[in-house]
């Protein structure tokens, strides 16, 4: 699971682009043609039309599970294509009854995952980021931040759904962190720093990091700086470089308010 979650969580030059793979199952990172890339699309093995046709059989619950493999402009023909977003939430939806009681599968949690890539491709596109918002799609996957099982179908799942919310907030436009505070993004991420594996806690400690340069968010201070007092705690017996990052930003952040710094301080100590 751990080389799957790779793709989720912030890297030091940015987020690694999603990656989506053909039924054969081969690998590759697309970079702009000329650049060298071997994958299907730059060496033109691989054709619009069979993109499109890819596409198209999202709509179809047949032949959904086939796998698309990384092109440009991605995002923009999956929004503007006739069914797509709607299957691709049909299979967000279908998995909502096996959270309580917790009976996701393997299989399950793989197939809506794949769902919940193609999704993230649309929120970090500049072309398709509104629209996504617009439609309030990133509600469609809270029910899964709210899970508690600590089995690895619902922890891939899980940390899936974080790396969606955490592309939106890489892109930092304010666009975006307004329409989060708009919704209960705070206290899911809180929860899963307190009580997730180390890389839930690292995706949703950085998506709270973004969120907190909006100063509405102070408004929280005491329950951010409870958990984040928790997470130091628990870092002093586990130590994890990639969290104490992300958990010291958020501090840094905190404490440039004035109403708070000395607050911060006495949290920290």
């Amino acid at each position: 699971m751990a080389a799957r979650a790779a793709h989720y969580f912030p890297r030091r030059r940015g987020w690694k682009r999603v990656r989506l793979w053909k039924e054969s199952g081969s690998r590759s990172q697309h970079a702009q043609p000329g650049d060298g890339c071997a994958c299907a699309y730059c060496t033109g093995t691989v054709d619009r039309e069979k993109i499109y046709q890819w596409i198209s059989e999202l709509s179809s619950p047949e032949t959904r599970e086939n796998k698309l493999e990384s092109v440009p402009d991605l995002a923009p023909m999956q929004w503007h294509s006739f069914g797509t977003i709607a299957a691709l939430l049909q299979e967000i939806v279908n998995i909502y009854p096996s959270r309580n009681p917790p009976t996701l599968t393997a299989h399950q949690s793989n197939r809506v995952c794949n769902a919940l890539a193609l999704l993230q491709c649309v929120a970090s596109h500049p072309e398709t980021t509104s629209a996504f918002l617009a439609a309030h799609i990133p509600l469609f996957l809270y029910p899964f931040l709210q899970t508690v099982s600590k089995t690895c179908p619902f922890e891939y799942l899980r940390l899936t759904s974080l790396g969606v919310i955490g592309a939106l907030v890489k892109t930092d436009e304010q666009e975006v962190i307004n329409f989060l505070l708009t919704t209960e993004i705070i206290p899911l991420c809180l929860r899963i720093m307190e009580s997730g594996s180390e890389l839930s806690k690292t995706v949703a400690t950085f998506i709270l990091q973004k969120i907190l340069l909006d100063d509405t968010t102070y408004e929280r201070f005491s329950h951010v700086a409870m958990i984040l007092g928790k997470m130091v705690l628990q870092l002093s017996k586990e130590p994890s470089a990639r969290l104490l990052k992300h958990v010291v930003r958020c501090y840094l952040r905190l404490s440039d308010n004035p109403r708070y710094s000395s607050l911060t301080f006495s949290w920290c100590i």
